[in-house]
């Protein structure tokens, strides 16, 4: 293994490479298509719009997706911004070191229009998008051919998704902010004159694109069968896609239907399949949609650009484990969790003890022995609130990172209905949803004592902060909710690093992310987020979020 050789040097330039790199000299988002392009590309042969279809989607697992020149380890695809949305909210720690890649998210830095990190999360989205307006460029959009009008449906969904990623995070919620500007709004219709000006949408607009765009394909998509496919987007994904839209807009009458419409044929994870680290395989039968990684996908720098090797913690290749920067839970949410609860197993306790370790090797070491077990430049012992949450598809300290990655699955569409019934004045139905889901798969003690609809709204975004960890919904419901980001509590870090350790206020202008410095040069239109202060260690020691009081 060679990954010494490689954090050393990123020790040694994080505040230049890792943290603070100037992407002045990257390419933009990549949208910028000709008339001519357009018109060539409606020559495609159904089989090259096939070709085209599966290059978007896997384009959502590449390494070096973002920044193909630069080769960073912190460049993995979708799975990326999944961890910096994580880590800029309030429940995911990690040490303040030299060899994490994703300090910048921790502390905020990532506000900084010409670092790294925001833009590989602007530009992955974009860049998909560019592929799915490519593809609706070269059908036409009066097809009667069946097939052709599945794949527009796939690649509409496919950019409805795009957007619902970058929304929640240049702009406050739709309810408070949908005449303010958002993000460049770009079809297959926006030539390269047009993105020479383009001037970022307001809220509103962005989310008319997203409906309009999941509306045709839900409707599209009516008899496609992906034949067990789950990296496809088919109908009932599509569904879970509004029923995310809805969410965020605040409109939860229309959240509810469109999630148990998702809903239909899947079932949660059982507590026996999540006593043991699981959230690996697409096959699972509770995943509706998620990327499909293998042995050949996490070949380069031995597998260190992926999700396990910064995010799990059983990997035998990884920044995690090998230097021990694992990601741990904040122990104000780990406070919240009853012992009862099979997810307060999801990651070790003080005394790096967890359930799920039970019946599991690694090396030398078996279950409970297994935290505290090292290996020389491959593992080094667990740290209390360590996540085992996360398992590995070739096994327990494998080193090869070939693990899948969830987009969408039944937990968070029961909690979208559940929480879309109790803010639409049907609390009883809510609630007893909740308990249904919590008691038969989490639970089987728990009871919710919420007495009014903002406490049942807050209860169920207790479970997605529990439920969801690491899976990247922290920053986007914490901006939708108009929550202020609690990391601690008055004089109690927690186990925050000092540089982590504060609280944002929920309307601070510096929560929302600044669009890019190369896009903003590429585009005379774009105004960028301005405002607040970058945050300092302490401050805010006051503030409480509704859960973790």
């Amino acid at each position: 293994m060679k990954l010494y050789s490689k954090l050393f040097f990123v020790a040694m330039g994080c505040a230049a490479w890792a943290g603070c790199s100037d992407m002045d000299n990257m390419d933009s988002e990549g949208f910028r298509i000709t008339d001519d392009q357009i018109e060539n590309t409606k020559e495609q042969i159904p089989s090259r719009v096939e070709s085209s279809l599966i290059g978007m989607y896997h384009y959502m697992g590449t390494q070096y997706a973002g920044a193909p020149a630069s080769e960073r380890d912190d460049d993995f695809g979708y799975p990326t911004a999944c961890i910096s949305q994580d880590l800029n909210g309030a429940d995911m720690v990690c040490d303040n070191s030299g060899y994490n890649w994703f300090t910048v998210s921790s502390d905020y830095s990532d506000r900084n229009e010409t670092y790294a990190n925001p833009q590989l999360r602007y530009s992955y989205f974009y860049n998909q998008l560019k592929l799915a307006n490519d593809i609706l460029a070269s059908i036409d959009p009066n097809t009667e051919d069946e097939t052709m009008k599945q794949y527009i449906g796939e690649a509409k969904a496919v950019r409805a998704f795009d957007y619902l990623c970058l929304a929640p995070y240049f702009q406050f919620n739709y309810a408070s902010s949908k005449d303010k500007p958002c993000v460049p709004l770009v079809t297959e219709t926006t030539t390269t004159e047009d993105s020479r000006n383009n001037p970022r949408a307001t809220v509103e607009q962005i989310y008319t694109q997203i409906l309009t765009d999941l509306n045709d394909a839900i409707s599209k998509l009516e008899n496609y069968d992906r034949k067990g496919d789950k990296t496809r987007i088919d109908q009932q994904v599509a569904y879970g896609l509004r029923a995310r839209a809805y969410l965020y807009m605040g409109k939860y009458a229309e959240a509810a239907a469109d999630a148990a419409k998702a809903l239909e044929g899947y079932i949660p994870y059982s507590r026996e399949e999540v006593s043991t680290p699981a959230f690996y395989s697409i096959n699972d039968h509770n995943w509706m949609w998620g990327i499909s990684i293998t042995a050949s996908d996490v070949t380069k720098n031995g597998g260190n650009p992926s999700w396990p090797s910064h995010l799990g913690s059983f990997s035998g290749s990884a920044y995690a484990a090998a230097v021990g920067v694992y990601k741990r839970i904040n122990t104000l949410l780990y406070d919240q969790i009853p012992d009862t609860d099979i997810r307060k197993q999801w990651w070790v306790d003080e005394n790096l003890h967890s359930d799920l370790l039970n019946g599991l090797t690694w090396g030398k070491a078996s279950g409970q022995d297994i935290p505290a077990y090292t290996i020389t430049d491959v593992k080094m012992a667990f740290v209390p609130y360590t996540n085992v949450k996360f398992g590995m598809k070739s096994g327990i300290g494998s080193a090869t990172n070939d693990c899948d990655w969830c987009i969408m699955r039944a937990e968070e569409m029961l909690l979208i209905e559940a929480e879309g019934l109790a803010m639409s004045q049907q609390e009883a139905q809510a609630k007893h949803k909740l308990e249904d889901f919590v008691q038969n798969y989490r639970d089987r003690n728990y009871v919710c004592t919420a007495t009014s609809k903002e406490d049942l709204q807050n209860e169920i975004w207790k479970q997605r902060r529990i439920e969801l960890w690491g899976e990247g919904f922290a920053m986007a419901d914490i901006m939708r909710l108009n929550k202020p980001v609690v990391r601690f509590h008055g004089t109690d870090t927690e186990n925050w690093p000092d540089a982590f350790c504060f609280n944002v206020e929920a309307n601070d202008p510096y929560l929302l992310l600044r669009i890019p410095q190369k896009e903003s040069n590429n585009n005379s239109g774009i105004e960028n987020n301005t405002g607040g202060n970058k945050p300092v260690s302490l401050q805010n020691p006051n503030l409480r979020d509704g859960v973790t009081d």
